[in-house]
């Protein structure tokens, strides 16, 4: 049967997460925080309600925060089909805003010990549930995702950065983990709570060395945000969470473990493709030549 619940923000209390003993069960928890996500939240937990998750318990833990818009009601009206499809669902309605904080509510509800962490803008694809499941698992600390698709974008600007982005080193590591992560309870002890920052999948995936990090071939859709000044925003933020990654836990990005991207292969890549790096190269001045305002949504 499935599981609807309503809360607001508990204040500062420290989240159980996995590892926390006997309350975890093998079940599939899916964390979803959303903020202002009323149009896209029903397309997400759509798909996710249609994959299949290998015979185990699933539930989805939808937490909308700091929202103006409808995005818990959203989220919450889709209980019937969640109960219908086999999935728990609860749905929290946090008052303030931010991922961080967002990512924490959605652990101390959730009650299983192996967790997917979702972007709300998100889709994915019939297998991946099954395909992460076989990961999580396994004995020892493991870190899954699926394969990352990027949807053809609505404008040509946006186009041609992500035709170029993908070809660089970190789009075609293992298991990238934007937009979607996946941790048993072993891995998901090295962490407690999420901490304030920029990017958490940065920090998450860091946890873990390359060789433990899988990528699943199952897809999953993420959409890249349209527009050159959306781009330079991002982009901006993307840069500032690696670099505090990198002041806060010195030696930590030592782990990322991507090839390096050397000149002769940028001249290769920019031969191949010119104005993808043009695009790419314009976004990349803009950003060295402006000023960080601190944390902007990704998408």
């Amino acid at each position: 049967m499935g599981r609807l619940g309503r809360a607001a923000a508990s204040g500062g209390r420290e989240p159980a997460v996995a590892g926390a003993g006997e309350r975890l069960r093998r079940v599939l928890s899916v964390i979803v925080p959303a903020s202002n996500e009323e149009a896209l939240i029903g397309r997400c937990l759509r798909a996710l309600f249609g994959s299949d998750p290998a015979g185990v318990p699933v539930e989805a833990v939808v937490v909308a925060n700091g929202c103006r818009d409808r995005t818990a009601a959203a989220a919450a009206e889709l209980a019937g089909e969640a109960a219908a499809a086999g999935w728990g669902l609860t749905v929290l309605d946090l008052a303030q805003g931010g991922k961080p904080g967002a990512l924490n509510a959605g652990d101390g509800a959730a009650r299983g010990e192996w967790r997917v962490y979702l972007d709300a803008d998100v889709v994915v694809s019939p297998g991946l549930m099954r395909a992460l499941v076989e990961v999580l698992g396994r004995e020892g600390a493991a870190y899954a995702s699926g394969t990352p698709v990027i949807p053809r974008p609505e404008t040509a600007v946006t186009r041609a950065y992500a035709r170029f982005w993908q070809r660089l080193p970190f789009a075609r590591s293992v298991a990238p983990g934007y937009g979607l992560f996946a941790v048993n309870a072993v891995g998901r002890a090295r962490w407690g709570a999420f901490p304030a920052i920029i990017s958490d999948d940065t920090f998450v995936r860091m946890q873990f060395l390359p060789g433990e990090r899988v990528q699943v071939g199952p897809t999953y859709d993420w959409p890249m945000i349209e527009g050159f000044a959306a781009l330079v925003r991002v982009r901006r933020r993307q840069d500032a969470g690696v670099a505090e990654i990198a002041r806060l836990w010195p030696g930590l990005m030592d782990r990322e473990g991507k090839a390096r991207l050397t000149l002769p292969d940028l001249a290769g890549l920019a031969l191949r493709d010119p104005v993808g790096f043009a695009v790419y190269g314009a976004v990349s001045l803009a950003v060295r030549l402006g000023r960080s305002r601190g944390w902007e949504r990704g998408r």
